[in-house]
């Protein structure tokens, strides 16, 4: 009988950051596939889930050229008209299988525990990107080129792709949102009105910010809830986004002549009291604060 743990050691415990950390990195690797180490996984993995090992495993730069592959293969074998979605229902995400991998690496390193199946899919996560799986055929894909974050390590890039592929493959996010690549590589493409009227809400507020939301603040008829004698304190604002409903802004002069304007909470009167939110300090400290910039 298995005896069951009720209680971490504090040595247990101290290990949880470690193995966070390992994973991480796993899970972020941006290190090039060695095909022949990746491939002795893959059929170690294949080999733990008790499945026949495919005749053909092939090695592809990033997703999309291994989706062109997956084609040929299955026009190979009489399949027409294969999709992205069968596509993706056949892959494994080796590396970024980090998350749950984790969690199980966690009670064999800490309690000794063992999970023989889950050998193979931890040898791919350390030694592999993506990996389309199927009867006949499978295909390793390389690791990203780069993975970049804002601040609070979300997905974001306001320069360019947020994920690069060897194959080109890429991924525009703002802030943690996947947003369309001519948001980010032509932002002259994107107007206030596509912003407003964009369907998915999430992106919706991600165009806002792309375009800045004083740029979309012009085109709405913003409501002056109260507007502060000093130009560096501001204007606080109220709109009626389409799909959003009734919003509060700070419209404020910075240290460098610019405009600019941020969202506030709903709950603030005055421009000083949302200015002082921005800060993080009490209403009456503000203006003793240095000029921002």
């Amino acid at each position: 009988m298995v005896e069951k743990i009720v209680e971490l050691t504090e040595e247990q415990k101290a290990l949880f950051p470690v193995i966070r950390d390992k994973w991480i990195e796993i899970g972020l690797s941006t290190e090039r596939v060695d095909f022949e180490r990746a491939k002795m996984s893959l059929i170690a993995a294949y080999r733990c889930g008790n499945v026949a090992i495919p005749k053909k495993i092939e090695f592809a730069r990033g997703p999309q050229e291994a989706f062109e592959l997956a084609k040929i293969q299955a026009k190979s074998e009489g399949i027409k008209d294969f999709t992205v979605g069968a596509f993706l229902e056949g892959c494994i995400f080796g590396s970024q299988e980090a998350g749950w991998l984790s969690f199980y690496d966690y009670f064999v390193e800490a309690c000794d525990f063992e999970f023989p199946q889950l050998e193979g899919l931890n040898d791919l996560a350390y030694t592999s990107g993506w990996c389309a799986i199927f009867d006949t055929w499978a295909c390793i894909m390389d690791r990203p080129l780069f993975i970049k974050f804002d601040e609070d390590n979300r997905l974001h890039s306001e320069t360019g792709p947020a994920i690069e592929y060897a194959d080109g493959f890429k991924v525009y996010a703002w802030h943690g949102t996947a947003v369309p690549d001519e948001w980010i590589a032509d932002k002259g493409h994107l107007t206030a009105q596509m912003a407003l009227t964009w369907e998915n809400m999430e992106q919706r507020r991600a165009a806002c910010e792309i375009l800045g939301w004083n740029n979309i603040l012009k085109t709405l008829k913003a409501k002056v809830i109260d507007e502060d004698e000093d130009p560096m304190i501001g204007t606080l604002l109220r709109v009626n986004i389409p799909g959003l409903g009734k919003e509060q802004f700070l419209r404020v002069l910075c240290g460098t002549g610019r405009t600019f304007a941020i969202p506030v909470p709903p709950t603030v009167k005055t421009a000083l009291e949302a200015n002082a939110w921005s800060f993080g300090v009490d209403p009456e400290q503000l203006r003793d604060l240095e000029v921002r910039t």
